[in-house]
């Protein structure tokens, strides 16, 4: 039995650990699975410290699942202090979630203010926002105004939905630094997609895209607890399914896009994925995370029912240093926390291609 199980769970484990690299598309519901490799990481671990005091060379067989699989640890937890850091380029990312306006747009609760208040105070040298809600019928709900022209950033908004005279929803970079061009690379017309901005940053020019791929729909509420589970968890895989699909084919379309930018790119967001997804490893693969390298914890960016959740990233190009990355958990006003990284601007910000791969 303990020779079945181990390896059982040898034989599962390489086929999650691996599946990461294969699209949603192809295989749907390998993305669900790759969920539990968590898991797997422990039962591994546990069955190799049982085996090792056993003294069973069937050992062997847990330890190659841990030193294939501990990439995974990596970008789950990390281990290390954060220092103080005062200069560099600072970026933020943030699902405003509609600054929790009630059905009236209405701004007259704590939360909204709050939100607003905390954003104006912010000092962030970029601030990329998903969910953004623009009214400029209305000063108390003109947030383009309230977080643009009134703190001194430029900006580039998209609207996704409504009607621009009145009350709109999109996707906003607000930027200190001069934007030089602008741009679409997804525009699906629901509630998801990306945007860029090219940014002149002292004598360098970077790219920031400001992606929001496409919503899990995840009925929270419902899932927190027996019953809930029960009743909804068949609605709730088909969603996941079709979010996954769906996000493979978005991130087809972004990769193209990045590989063409003449600029060092910077890309944030709310991507809906998880660390154990095929989304976030093929960004890996070519990009750094400003988690995995700076980032302190879990970093769990998701503020509802399923809190264990860390969806929302910023990932940057090889040419760019990172100092120091943050998950905001304190400040949650959104159902999605605020998460930023500061860039090193000590060394030139390398632009061609050729240089990214030197």
């Amino acid at each position: 039995m303990i020779r079945f199980l181990t390896s059982f769970f040898f034989l599962v484990s390489l086929a999650l650990f691996f599946s990461v690299y294969i699209s949603p598309e192809y295989f749907p519901y390998v993305g669900l699975a790759t969920l539990t490799i968590p898991l797997l990481l422990v039962i591994n671990g546990f069955l190799f410290i049982a085996l090792v005091l056993a003294k069973r060379k069937l050992a062997l067989l847990p330890l190659i699942a841990l030193v294939i699989g501990w990439k995974f640890v990596g970008v789950t937890f990390q281990l290390r202090t954060q220092p103080e850091v005062e200069n560099g380029l600072s970026v933020l990312s943030y699902n405003v979630h509609m600054f929790s306006y009630n059905k009236n747009g209405d701004l007259k609760n704590s939360t909204s203010k709050n939100l607003i208040q905390w954003l104006k105070e912010n000092p962030a040298d970029i601030k990329c926002f998903q969910e953004f809600y623009q009214d400029p019928t209305t000063p108390s709900r003109n947030s383009i105004k309230q977080l643009g022209k009134e703190t001194g950033y430029h900006h580039f908004y998209q609207v996704i939905q409504g009607n621009p005279k009145s009350s709109t929803f999109g996707m906003a970079i607000f930027s200190k630094y001069p934007i030089i061009n602008e741009g679409i690379v997804l525009d699906s017309r629901s509630t998801n997609g990306i945007i860029f901005a090219d940014i002149k940053v002292e004598k360098d020019t970077i790219r920031i895209y400001n992606a929001h791929l496409e919503s899990m729909n995840i009925p929270s509420a419902e899932l927190s607890d027996f019953d809930g589970i029960k009743e909804n968890y068949r609605q709730t895989l088909r969603k996941l399914k079709r979010g996954q699909v769906a996000r493979a084919s978005q991130l087809e379309i972004l990769m193209e896009h990045m590989e063409n930018s003449p600029y060092a790119n910077i890309l944030v967001g709310d991507f809906n994925d998880v660390p154990y997804s095929y989304t976030y490893f093929t960004l890996r693969n070519i990009m750094n995370n400003g988690f995995e390298k700076a980032g302190k914890g879990f970093g769990f960016t998701y503020n509802k029912v399923l809190f264990f959740l860390r969806i929302d990233n910023v990932f940057f190009d090889n040419a760019l240093e990172i100092l120091d990355f943050k998950t905001h958990s304190e400040v949650d006003y959104s159902d999605h926390y605020p998460v930023s990284a500061v860039f090193s601007l000590n060394k030139p910000i390398k632009k061609t291609k050729a240089e990214f791969e030197e």
